[in-house]
């Protein structure tokens, strides 16, 4: 085995190391909120509490992603569900622009699905749409929070958060990671770039030029 072979290794140890020390400590101190919240998603959207989905994890494996549930199922004549911006509710927005619909996210990283910092889990359907380069998001694990969340979060162009998701993906460490768990405490607190203008949080991704 070679010496770079050996440092990466050593790497992602200490990475999954912070990720499930803190997640756990976490859970620990926010398992009363989670339970008030729980309650409250119960009473305001109702069953179920918790928004259950498919995403792509590490080398775009699927993995089922959690969430609290911030939308009804509300339907059009056709039986089609209606634009998320019409089925999100008050409860949902306020968990939305605080943040604390991810908290069970926090699970995701426990179970090794997720880390605590890294790209965005997305869509499964955007996998074949995706470029060589922006592929490369999925070579490191999926994060609660990222560097396009610190960077702009949904203000930025899809492109823009993947150029930033791809500079992760080479420059990752502790340091780095430290760096955007502070600064996303921050957006959290100031709840900057919760959603483009017309949209729940922003457009679905179609594609980029790839000539």
């Amino acid at each position: 085995m070679s010496i770079e072979t050996r440092i990466k290794e050593f790497r992602c140890w200490i990475k999954r190391a912070f990720d499930v020390a803190v997640s756990a400590l976490l859970l620990a101190i926010l398992c009363p909120l989670i339970f008030i919240i729980s309650i409250a998603v119960l009473v305001d959207t109702g069953r179920p509490v918790f928004f259950v989905q498919t995403r792509p994890g590490y080398k775009g494996k699927p993995f089922r992603m959690y969430k609290f549930r911030t939308m009804k199922d509300l339907k059009d004549e056709n039986g089609n569900l209606l634009p998320d911006e019409l089925r999100i509710t008050r409860l949902g927005e306020f968990l939305r622009s605080t943040s604390l619909d991810e908290l069970p996210e926090l699970f995701n990283v426990l179970k090794g699905d997720m880390s605590l910092v890294g790209p965005r889990p997305l869509l499964m359907e955007y996998l074949p749409l995706y470029t060589p380069e922006q592929m490369r998001r999925h070579d490191v694990k999926p994060g609660m929070t990222g560097l396009a969340q610190v960077k702009g979060r949904n203000l930025l162009t899809w492109e823009e958060k993947f150029e930033l998701d791809v500079y992760y993906v080479d420059h990752w460490s502790l340091i780095l990671d430290f760096c955007i768990l502070l600064l996303t405490v921050w957006k959290v607190l100031i709840r900057e770039g919760i959603s483009q203008e017309g949209h729940a949080t922003m457009p679905d991704f179609t594609g980029s030029d790839k000539t």
